[in-house]
């Protein structure tokens, strides 16, 4: 990947939202959030900077530096100005396709027909129905001879590519008229690399599968807005819809990978400099699975994936990140000794604490955010139990007999407490009962898929948790 282009700070014209993970403290000069969290100390100049940035006055230039840094801290994140607009000549759109040709001739009729389209037939059973579609829309055609899945796909279509963007679109995703005008501007920033949109499923069908894949789909990354990477809430983008710089893509994506090419791709373009942003303000639709059968082979097949990223990424495939203190908090309470679990769960925020307060930063969000801690890492537990052991995780909460009384509440809570705070969260259709049902049927299947990778690749990395020692807490930084 080349690297990015120099920065001046925040485009013009843009200004800044912050993240609901910022809490402000001392009078307005300590911002505390961000994914990763990190503590930033403004000058007293600050309140003022940042009330301009997120449109209440006119911007300088050190306006503009600081919102560099926040939006890079994953504390801010930029709105393009209002009423921008999109000259889509400056775009090539390239979707593979293997056959579906009703499913390509929906997507085809979604776009603008002034779009410039490279369809890349990879060896479709019918290719004369693929090519009658693209005639129909008027769409450049690339026939390849033998399969050689998504990457290799958007590889000979990317060869053909001469725009300074090029968005990759999958054959059954159907977009809006406005999906470009969320996303375009954020090339405006030379350190941009691709930005992606949400993808929710399409349609609105009232069965329960449909329901738990409208509240769970994998290739939805949620409601907030946030930059892309391996340590940020959102971790990664799917390229069945993402915007991209076509001089940040070099030699484009691994033909290797059948699957998890986006992820590589994404995490390759962090590594080399870039920023990935995500814009949940721009929407794609996507058609999903039409079977339970189907919805959770797909995440069987996303499994496999991981095995070879983890030999490309090391480290970033981990089930679990662990902090010492909350996770030996959280294994108190799964051992049934809640005292014990309170009683390390105030040491860690206390200490906290103590780290926060030469920042003007009171006790009290120090300790809840000690509680929280202890709380997400029962939550990434359970949810890494599942997917690596799920098996014996069901095992464990049908043991019989009296003596194994602590190892079936252990079990049980490392199942129902992803799925049941999940539910809560996102007030999904279903019931909580049938979300967490299909929620640990789901993980299960990414969990045997992660297996099976591993087992194809002879490697155990996506199995193993990330464990960081010491006291952990927030980083911080000092803007002068």
């Amino acid at each position: 990947m080349s690297a990015p282009g120099p920065r001046s700070g925040l485009a013009p014209g843009f200004h800044l939202v912050l993240d609901p993970s910022v809490r402000i403290f001392a009078a307005g000069t300590v911002l505390v959030g961000g994914h990763p969290g990190r503590i930033l100390k403004l000058a007293a100049a600050g309140p003022a900077a940042i009330a301009a940035l997120t449109g209440r006055g006119p911007l300088t230039t050190a306006h503009r530096e600081l919102g560099q840094r926040l939006v890079e801290a994953g504390m801010a994140h930029p709105i393009p100005p209002p009423g921008a607009t999109v000259d889509v000549t400056g775009i090539t759109v390239v979707i593979p396709v293997r056959d579906r040709s009703e499913l390509l001739d929906q997507c085809l009729d979604s776009l603008d027909p002034d779009t410039a389209v490279v369809v890349v037939d990879d060896g479709s059973q019918d290719p004369d129905r693929v090519a009658e579609v693209c005639r129909k829309h008027g769409a450049r055609l690339q026939v390849r001879a033998v399969n050689g899945g998504p990457a290799a796909a958007r590889n000979d279509g990317l060869a053909q590519v001469d725009s300074e963007l090029v968005a990759f679109l999958d054959s059954d995703c159907v977009v809006g008229p406005d999906w470009l005008a969320g996303l375009v501007p954020m090339f405006d920033d030379p350190a941009v690399g691709a930005a992606a949109p949400r993808i929710r499923p399409f349609g609105s069908s009232r069965s329960a599968r449909d329901r738990f894949d409208r509240g769970r789909s994998p290739l939805d990354m949620g409601t907030q807005p946030s930059p892309v990477g391996p340590d940020r809430r959102v971790r990664y983008v799917p390229t069945a819809a993402l915007v991209v710089r076509r001089r940040a893509l070099a030699d484009g994506f691994d033909p290797d990978l059948r699957l998890g090419e986006d992820v590589d791709l994404v995490w390759s373009l962090v590594d080399a400099g870039w920023q990935v942003r995500y814009l949940p303000s721009a929407e794609v639709r996507h058609h999903t699975p039409a079977s339970w059968g189907g919805v959770l082979g797909r995440r069987f097949r996303y499994g496999t994936s991981a095995a070879p990223l983890s030999r490309r990424h090391p480290g970033q495939l981990a089930p679990v990140r662990l902090r010492l203190w909350p996770t030996v908090a959280a294994l108190a309470l799964l051992a049934g000794r809640p005292r014990s679990s309170i009683l390390v769960t105030v040491t860690y925020g206390l200490q906290l604490a103590r780290r926060v307060r030469g920042f003007g930063v009171p006790a009290g969000p120090a300790l809840r955010w000690s509680a929280q801690g202890t709380g997400w890492t029962l939550f990434g537990l359970g949810r890494a139990a599942t997917v690596v052991a799920g098996p014996a995780l069901l095992v464990g909460v049908l043991r019989p007999g009296r003596q194994a009384r602590r190892i079936r509440r252990a079990a049980a809570a490392l199942a129902l407490v992803p799925p049941v705070v999940e539910w809560w969260q996102r007030r999904p259709e279903l019931d909580p009962f049938r979300w967490s049902v299909a929620s640990i049927a789901d993980d299960v299947a990414y969990g045997l898929g992660v297996w099976a990778g591993c087992l194809r690749t002879r490697t155990i990395g996506p199995l193993l948790p990330s464990l960081q020692w010491g006291w952990g807490g927030a980083d911080s930084a000092v803007d002068s």
